[in-house]
């Protein structure tokens, strides 16, 4: 018997948990990692965004192909193993992996600084095989879990990105678009508060570029203080509320977009700096205020160092700003 991982995403935790939890499903893709798995191995269930161990689940069988997605909400899923579930947890006694009893147990964790993503590797693929001592110690805990719950209140920012809405476009077509948060970061040999300073200092640099061509200058309110702390405007170029007429959700959207220059009532130019983020986060939030507006003709620019242009242009053949 060995245990593997099982990548949810809180859309697809969801999907599973209403169903009767007998199949478990994987990209085709992965035929190659299945091929590993034998009846009797145990797959410990992740959930992606919240970093948290929320099952164990047996294999009862061999994998197969199925022509109808195991998930309807996502078309990739069509290889499927049986399973028999031994633990499945509400999101609310999940086990944060940041737990402290958990970071000192775990072989991947147990010997990283607290605040280290390091460990993320363990978590990047379905299907990678536990040493069974860290096996062994999740299946214990979420059995515990089981008997004699402990709460992990879900906090706001993992609320948020729980949060996927379907609304409308201009064109009457319905489109689902997840409300912008700042994602968790990627590894980075610096310190968290060097990589905080030099996206901040980026944004106020493009602030005071904008206060100077004469424009309005809009910040995400998370952002405003640290800011203010590198970029004395000189003029009352900075505002306090958006002079927009979207609807609630496109505000939404935008007031998370990092640096925006406005002239009157139109957004002239839209910035996402993404100095340790995911480059896609930039695309993604770009994207879901196209697809809210596609009439709204705003020039959108990534901003990122310039080692990271090439990975950048693979993406997304858009702008890119070095610094």
């Amino acid at each position: 018997m060995a245990y593997h991982i099982t990548l949810f995403s809180p859309d697809t935790y969801q999907t599973f948990t209403e169903t009767e939890r007998s199949i478990s499903g994987f990209p085709e893709s992965q035929k190659t990692q299945a091929n590993a798995i034998k009846k009797g191995d145990k797959l410990i269930a992740y959930v992606t965004k919240l970093s948290r161990w929320v099952g164990i689940l047996e294999v009862t069988g061999d994998y197969f192909i199925s022509n109808t997605p195991v998930y309807s909400s996502d078309d990739i899923y069509t290889l499927g193993f049986p399973v028999k579930e031994i633990v499945w947890l509400p999101l609310d006694q999940a086990l944060p992996v940041n737990d402290e009893e958990c970071w000192a147990a775990l072989s991947f964790t147990k010997n990283l600084p607290e605040k280290s993503t390091a460990w993320t590797n363990m978590v990047r693929g379905n299907l990678r095989r536990f040493e069974e001592e860290d096996g062994n110690w999740i299946e214990f805990y979420l059995k515990r879990q089981l008997s004699a719950p402990k709460r992990f209140p879900l906090s706001e920012s993992d609320n948020r990105k729980l949060v996927t809405l379907t609304v409308k476009t201009q064109e009457s077509k319905e489109i689902e678009v997840s409300v912008p948060t700042k994602e968790e970061q990627e590894f980075s040999p610096k310190s968290e508060k060097e990589d905080v300073r030099e996206s901040i200092r980026v944004q106020a640099m493009l602030s005071r570029i904008g206060e100077r061509m004469k424009l309005k200058i809009w910040l995400p309110k998370s952002d405003r203080q640290r800011v203010l702390a590198v970029w004395k405007p000189e003029t009352d170029s900075l505002l306090t509320t958006l002079p927009l007429n979207y609807d609630t959700i496109t505000l939404r959207t935008i007031e998370n977009i990092d640096v925006l220059w406005i002239k009157g009532r139109s957004i002239v130019r839209a910035f996402e700096v993404e100095h340790t983020t995911s480059i896609y986060s930039g695309i993604l939030r770009m994207a879901d205020l196209m697809a809210l507006q596609p009439n709204l003709d705003i020039s959108a620019h990534i901003v990122a160092p310039a080692e990271r242009r090439e990975r950048y242009c693979k993406k997304s053949p858009g702008r890119f700003l070095r610094f």
